[in-house]
């Protein structure tokens, strides 16, 4: 059983200030048991760099070296999603697609969730889905 990572445990680990201890035992786990992303992950942790920039929070070459350290951690990328289970998670339990998306990966593969979003939380326990956060 691997765990599926969402872009706010990886945000974790790269500022500083947005440190939780959820996301440092998912670091520390990931060597042992894996970790899978649904490819939106690329996406969104591209953008909260972006975002991140323009507020001056990290300069370029930060983001690009935390890129690389996501890299190094060898996530499996799955593409395998289900349009239709998506679309009926985030419309059952008011997600954005984008969360949806992590939940249906961690449903379908029977891994564990991890993430700092709380309805995604909720959303995931409600799905018998195992949660770290």
């Amino acid at each position: 059983m691997a765990i599926v990572i969402d872009a706010s445990i990886a945000a974790a680990w790269c500022f500083e200030d947005e440190q939780a201890a959820a996301a440092e035992r998912v670091l520390n786990d990931l060597p042992r048991v894996g970790g899978a992303i649904p490819g939106l992950f690329w996406h969104e942790i591209r953008n909260v760099l972006i975002v991140n920039e323009r507020r001056a929070r990290i300069e370029p070459t930060d983001s690009a070296r935390f890129l690389m350290r996501l890299r190094n951690l060898r996530l499996l990328n799955d593409e395998g999603h289900k349009e239709d289970s998506v679309m009926e998670l985030a419309r059952s339990h008011s997600l954005t697609a984008y969360d949806a998306a992590y939940l249906e990966c961690a449903l379908r593969r029977g891994d564990i969730l991890a993430t700092l979003d709380r309805e995604l939380a909720s959303a995931a326990v409600a799905e018998g889905v195992s949660v770290l956060h």
